[in-house]
């Protein structure tokens, strides 16, 4: 469904579960988990059907970034962390969720991390997920050198130094194929709606530049960082920056072995059990 979070602009919302379910002579409320998928460009589905193992302790919800996927595609102008981090709050007023659990992963994580700086007081918790603060561009191509040899660090390189159609190709071909550490299924890609445009702009302009850390001062909750010690494309030490800019006394960081871009695609067993014992505690 689309649900209109501005007038003119609406975005795709898929919701999984109730919110309240019966408990003996009452209803109990679960926690509502909101996921902000990576990118960008990307949609929604690279979380699916994975995050169903979590349905029983949370209520769900999926969406699409302002100009993504299902959602109403929207100018170039929009295209900023700080629009999709307000889109957030924007949401939660629309559907009516207090104090939701949000949960960034990659670019994803850019706009967790952006919301947490303008909007400190509007979540439970949240979850900060293979996502980085920065470019950090010489760990990129280190960790592509690593894990590819040469060609993937040159390839990796000319994207992103220069993401536009004719480096995206290569990319694709030479270095996608390392973000993780396990096989991942075709078929998940071919359920992506892809809107490269926003891919482009992102990739090279405001990503450029970004410096998401001063902000995660403000963190007024539990943050969760977690990261594979295998992902080339938000590495370790990006996790590790991220660590160490939150309020000690929130950040909670969990590293994962032999892992790569998004845990769970990798060692689900080990992520969702991460996963569902911070969202379940006090």
């Amino acid at each position: 469904m689309r649900i209109e979070i501005a007038p003119g602009v609406r975005l795709f919302v898929d919701v999984e579960g109730p919110s309240l379910v019966p408990d003996g002579p009452a209803l109990r409320e679960k926690p509502t988990l909101l996921l902000l998928h990576g990118g960008p460009g990307y949609d929604h589905s690279g979380f699916k059907p994975a995050f169903s193992a979590l349905a029983d302790v949370a209520q769900i919800v999926y969406v699409d970034h302002r100009g993504h996927g299902r959602s109403d595609r929207r100018p170039a102008a929009e295209w900023t962390l700080d629009t999709f981090a307000d889109d957030v709050v924007r949401l939660c007023d629309a559907l009516g969720i207090v104090k939701p659990i949000v949960l960034g992963q990659s670019f994803g994580g850019f706009v967790a991390q952006r919301y947490i700086a303008r909007h400190p007081a509007h979540p439970a918790k949240v979850v900060l997920s293979s996502t980085s603060p920065h470019m950090a561009l010489p760990r990129k191509l280190a960790m592509f050198e690593r894990l590819g040899g040469a060609e993937a660090r040159r390839v990796a390189e000319a994207f992103w130094t220069r993401p536009c159609a004719a480096t995206w190709g290569p990319y694709n071909a030479v270095c996608k194929q390392h973000y993780n550490t396990q096989p991942q299924p075709a078929e998940a890609g071919q359920r992506t709606i892809y809107n490269e445009d926003i891919l482009f702009t992102s990739a090279g302009g405001e990503q450029q530049t970004m410096d998401l850390l001063p902000g995660l001062a403000h963190a007024q909750c539990p943050v969760l960082v977690l990261a594979g010690d295998a992902d080339p494309v938000c590495p370790l030490e990006d996790a590790l920056d991220i660590a160490g800019a939150l309020p000690p006394q929130w950040m909670r960081f969990h590293r994962f072995a032999n892992v790569g871009h998004g845990a769970w695609r990798d060692d689900p067993v080990a992520a969702f059990a991460v996963l569902r014992a911070f969202i379940t505690a006090p």
